[in-house]
């Protein structure tokens, strides 16, 4: 835990600090004082937690009159609890967490989302041995590296051996909810492999029925050395902990997320809906805070990102090596050893309209929940518009944005045109297997996959 140490001015300095600050910015004098200036945060240590660091690091928390500090969380479970408790203000959260809080899968709480933290930043990796099986099924082009995307086509056979030899093929992920479950379940089925249905309703929460790959839990930290160990073969997770495995020789990210679904929506900034209601100015604050964050991590074509990686290499933050959260955060990505490829959007914070939490992004969790049996019953189309408007909050977004543009910090061109804007994207066609999503009818997605579960199916 940690906490700039001119946070410790007393709260009357404090407002009398804010007080003069307002009344130079009419903008900023019709949203009002924060509620709340003392405020701490969770995160865990991925790179993507990056807007929280930058907006603590660059003083825009404390431009906004709010007093954060920022503490690393063991897991996701806990750190999700302990928003829920109070114990946290807000959180770096998967953007499947608010949803399946919202619905009752798992914990059941009123979970709000107004800010998206980044897109893509995840990638699937093998161990070295099951790499050496995939790649003489892999195609090599004309300068002998493996052609990409590699898709699970390469896997199949390997996996298939482990099944007729009686061995389970296990793998990890993150978290039931998190983006790692379902971009790596994603990979897996549109390369004829089934990861398995959920049964909540008869108490099976493993996720492995019918499975052929053996999905389970594994914090991301931990990933590298539990492959390593040999109790998974593989995983799907977010930097650097992937070209950690790079780093240390001991295995090989096949696919990044960028080429399972380009552009996909990664984490989100997670409040209580109780909280949100009793803070709504902090809120927006806050919103405001992390909006010029993930702009700076972005401007000038990420120019920022050296001096990015060295804040996040820091033990506090993500604790890795300089040159580990490089490898990907610079704009480059290193799949085999020496294999190192551009990538520059394999993270983004900022550009694409990144930080809008649009209800298209909140449905496709939702329909990849009800494809694995995590909702186990149809809902009908109406129903997922209604959650992801429960959860994701644009209006808030949109308060932020706008107090931005008056403060004449970001300009309104910068920003999705919120006269216009219905919260979703134009039909996505950028998936690994070519199926086209569109946010405005989720059952006739669910029914474009061959894997999974549709209509009125039930496990």
């Amino acid at each position: 835990m940690f906490k700039k140490s001119h946070s410790l001015l007393s709260r009357a300095v404090r407002t009398a600090v804010l007080a003069a600050s307002l009344a130079s910015l009419p903008a900023m004098a019709e949203l009002g004082e924060p509620e709340k200036e003392d405020l701490k945060f969770g995160f865990i240590k991925l790179t993507d937690m990056a807007p929280l660091a930058i907006a603590y690091e660059k003083g825009y928390f404390e431009d906004e009159g709010l007093y954060v500090q920022l503490e690393a969380q063991a897991n996701w479970k806990v750190l999700l609890d302990r928003v829920i408790d109070g114990q946290l203000d807000g959180a770096h959260m998967l953007a499947g967490q608010p949803l399946g809080a919202t619905i009752g899968f798992g914990t059941k709480a009123d979970i709000i989302t107004a800010f998206s933290m980044d897109l893509n930043g995840n990638a699937i990796t093998v161990s070295n041995d099951i790499w050496s099986q995939m790649k003489q099924h892999v195609p090599n082009g004309p300068d002998g590296k493996p052609v990409h995307p590699i898709t699970a086509d390469a896997l199949k056979p390997v996996v298939e051996k482990y099944k007729d030899e009686g061995k389970p093929f296990n793998m990890g992920m993150v978290f039931p909810v998190s983006t790692h479950n379902y971009e790596l379940r994603y990979w897996l089925a549109a390369g004829g492999i089934h990861p398995g249905y959920y049964a909540p309703h008869k108490g099976d929460t493993s996720g492995q029925i019918d499975a052929d790959a053996l999905l389970s839990v594994t914090p991301p930290p931990q990933m590298p050395a539990t492959m390593e160990a040999g109790t998974i073969y593989g995983y799907c997770v977010g930097e650097p902990w992937n070209q950690q495995a790079v780093f240390k020789g001991i295995g090989v990210p096949v696919v990044t997320d960028y080429e399972i679904w380009k552009d996909n929506p990664e984490k989100v900034f997670g409040v209580s809906k109780g909280w949100a209601e009793e803070y709504p100015n902090t809120h927006i604050r806050v919103v405001k805070a992390m909006i010029r964050a993930a702009k700076w991590l972005d401007e000038n074509n990420n120019a920022n990102r050296p001096e990015a990686v060295k804040i996040l290499s820091q033990s506090q933050y993500v604790g890795a090596d300089y040159d580990v959260i490089a490898n990907s955060m610079t704009g480059t990505f290193e799949y085999e050893k020496g294999d190192k490829r551009e990538v520059p959007d394999f993270n983004v914070f900022f550009r694409y309209n990144a930080t809008y939490p649009y209800y298209s992004d909140a449905i496709w969790y939702l329909t990849q929940m009800r494809r694995w049996g995590q909702i186990e019953e149809q809902k009908p189309d109406s129903w997922y518009m209604d959650i992801a408007k429960k959860v994701y909050r644009p209006d808030i977004y949109r308060k932020a944005a706008e107090e931005l543009i008056a403060d004449g910090v970001i300009g309104a061109d910068e920003f999705p045109d919120f006269a216009t804007e219905d919260g979703f994207k134009a039909p996505q066609t950028h998936f690994i297997d070519g199926i086209t999503y569109d946010g405005s009818k989720p059952n006739e997605y669910l029914k474009k996959f061959e894997i999974g579960l549709k209509d009125d199916q039930k496990i």
